[in-house]
C-alpha cells in the first residue's frame, strides 16, 4: 500500500489514482483515514459545494451532466459525488449516475465517484463529507454532490453544501404539499426541470406562491430549466455563483466557513460515536433511551445528560495510588 504522507503528496497534486485511493480509504474507514485527514487539513477551503436533491424522477442526473458541461466550460475543474442505493448483493454502488455522465470521465478537469449509501438515512453516507474534504484539498473548485434521490427525507445535505439545489418536476400537483416541509425548505434554489413538458409553468407558479408564503425571511428563487435541450441550464451556473460570490463577501464568511467545516466533521463522526457508546454500553437503561428516542417519548436534549450520567457512572475509575 502507498505510504500516507505519498498518497497525499500526490493527492495535492490532483493525480486522480491518488484521489481514488485516498476516496476509498476515507469511504471504507481504513487505518490510513485519520492520517490522511490530519494531512490535508491545511489545504481545505478552496472549493465550494452544491447539493443537489429532489424526488426520483427529476431529472437531477441528467441536469448534474449539463451543469459539468457548463462549469467545466467556464474553466473550473469540477468533482461530482453521486450517492447511490447499495446494491443488495455486494453493499456497492449501483452506478446509474457515472452512466449517464460517461461524456465527461475523460475530461481531466472532471472527477466521477459513486458512493454506496450502505443504508444510511439523509440521502447521503455517513463518509461524505469526509470525501469532499478530499476533493477540496485535491484543487477541485466546484463539488457537486448528487443525493440517492429518495424524497423529502433528504435534508442531511442542508450541512454539507454551499449552495442547495432541489430539482422538481413537473405536475407534483398535490405532491408539492406533502414534500414542501421536507426537501423544499433546505433549498437555495427551487429548479423546476424538464420546463418544457406539460405543467412545468404551473408547477413554477406553485413553488414561488409557497416562497412568498413562507414569511422565513430567506432568499430563495425558482428558476426553470430542460437538462436535456441546454435551456436555462447557463442561467442556473450564473446564479449559483452569484450566490456564492454574495456568500463569500460577506462580513461573517470566516465564522460561517468554520461553523461550516465543523458541521460536516460532527456529521460525519456522530453516528460513528454514537455507534461505539451503544456497542460499548448494552445494559437496561441504555436501551430505555433508545426506546424512548424511537417512540417520541423522549426529546434528544433529555437524552444527551442521561446517557451522559450513564456513561460517567460506568467508566473505571482511577485506582488509588
Amino acid at each position: 500500500m502507498m505510504k500516507t504522507d505519498l498518497l497525499v503528496q500526490d493527492l495535492l497534486n490532483g493525480k486522480p489514482l491518488a484521489i481514488a485511493r485516498a476516496i476509498t480509504a476515507v469511504e471504507n474507514e481504513l487505518e490510513q483515514v485519520n492520517d490522511i485527514v490530519r494531512l490535508i487539513q491545511p489545504h481545505l477551503g478552496h472549493a465550494y459545494t452544491i447539493g443537489i436533491t429532489g424526488p426520483p424522477g427529476s431529472g437531477k442526473s441528467t441536469l448534474i451532466n449539463a451543469l459539468i458541461s457548463e462549469l467545466v466550460e467556464r474553466e473550473k475543474k469540477v468533482a461530482i459525488i453521486a450517492v447511490d442505493p447499495s446494491s443488495p448483493i455486494s453493499g456497492g454502488a449501483l452506478l446509474g449516475d457515472r452512466v449517464r455522465m460517461a461524456a465527461h470521465s475523460r475530461n481531466p478537469n472532471v472527477f466521477i465517484r459513486s458512493l454506496a449509501a450502505k443504508g444510511h438515512l439523509g440521502g447521503l453516507t455517513r463518509m461524505t463529507s469526509s470525501v469532499v474534504d478530499v476533493l477540496d484539498a485535491a484543487g477541485m473548485d466546484v463539488v457537486i454532490i448528487e443525493t440517492v434521490g429518495t424524497g423529502q427525507s433528504e435534508i442531511e445535505i442542508a450541512d454539507l453544501a454551499h449552495i442547495k439545489l432541489v430539482i422538481c418536476p413537473p405536475g407534483l400537483g398535490d405532491e408539492m404539499q406533502a414534500i414542501k416541509a421536507g426537501i423544499l425548505e433546505v433549498a437555495d434554489i427551487l429548479v423546476v426541470n424538464k420546463a418544457d413538458l406539460p405543467g412545468a409553468e404551473e408547477t413554477a407558479l406553485q413553488l414561488e406562491n409557497m416562497l412568498h408564503c413562507s414569511g422565513d425571511g430567506r432568499h430563495r428563487t425558482v428558476m426553470r430549466t430542460s437538462a436535456v435541450q441546454g435551456d436555462g441550464v447557463k442561467a442556473l451556473v450564473d446564479a449559483v455563483e452569484d450566490r456564492m460570490e454574495t456568500l463569500r463577501a460577506s462580513s461573517d464568511y470566516a465564522r460561517f466557513s468554520s461553523t461550516f467545516r465543523t458541521q460536516r466533521m460532527l456529521s460525519t463522526h456522530a453516528a460513528a460515536i454514537v455507534g461505539k457508546f451503544i456497542a460499548k454500553h448494552k445494559g437496561p437503561e441504555i436501551q430505555r433511551i433508545c426506546l424512548g428516542l424511537q417512540t417520541g417519548q423522549l426529546t434528544f436534549p433529555a437524552a444527551v445528560p442521561e446517557a451522559l450520567r450513564i456513561l460517567s457512572q460506568s467508566e473505571p475509575q482511577d485506582s488509588p495510588k
